[in-house]
């Protein structure tokens, strides 16, 4: 996730449109432009989906539940952060807004500390993206294993095996190997009395070292 924290596209959502106004304005002071402001809940979520922020900030306005409603609809929504823009400090809002996830909140102050929370969010938010692809990347490769051993009948050391030596093959990444094997076209042997070849296609399709059972013929 590659995001030029120089120059964000922002979202703004208060019930508040002097709170907007207010927003934008210092938004923009610091070089980011505001691609949409709103008040509504629907329309948040609409524009979220079509505009892709990188970041969004939802005001407190008049209603607290009207602030949630925003952040919980924009982090449904969107694969952005949301900062939330507390007029005071309300430790009750902070805390229903943290269960809804928001990222984290300000209270009003100047262009530098909103720079600052601007900068540290998304950093957060970075990693949090990371470190869930490391684990989705690591699911997959297990499920692809999973796969090999249930049909070659093959241990887990030797199902990874077949996995890495066809992406060291064929120059792919291992998760896109992997990922091949549960759309269910690669490694996997063909159906038993098609042509009278149960072999996969790749130049790792012979059967695992010796010691295996139920594995293609070679």
């Amino acid at each position: 996730m590659t995001i030029d924290h120089h120059h964000l596209r922002v979202l703004i959502a208060n019930e508040r449109e002097d709170r907007i106004a207010l927003v934008t304005t210092l938004v923009a002071g610091l070089g980011h432009t505001v691609i949409a402001g709103s008040t509504h809940v629907v329309e948040v979520g609409a524009l979220t989906s079509t505009e892709h922020p990188d970041v969004a900030l939802v005001g407190l306005g008049t209603s607290s539940t009207h602030a949630l409603e925003l952040i919980e609809r924009i982090v449904r929504e969107a694969e952005c952060p949301v900062i939330a823009v507390l007029e005071g400090h309300d430790s009750a809002f902070v805390d229903e807004a943290a269960k809804r996830g928001v990222f984290a909140y300000i209270v009003d102050g100047s262009p530098d500390e909103l720079q600052s929370a601007l900068d540290i969010t998304l950093r957060r938010f970075a990693e949090y993206h990371n470190l869930q692809g490391a684990f989705g990347r690591r699911a997959q490769t297990e499920r692809a294993k999973g796969i090999l051993m249930e049909r070659y009948q093959v241990d887990e050391r030797q199902a990874f095996a077949m996995l890495r030596d066809h992406a060291r093959h064929s120059g792919q990444k291992l998760v896109h190997v992997a990922q091949a094997v549960l759309d269910g076209h690669l490694l996997l042997p063909a159906i038993p009395g098609a042509d009278g070849d149960h072999r996969p296609g790749s130049r790792v399709s012979s059967a695992p070292e010796e010691g295996t059972r139920g594995g293609p013929s070679p």
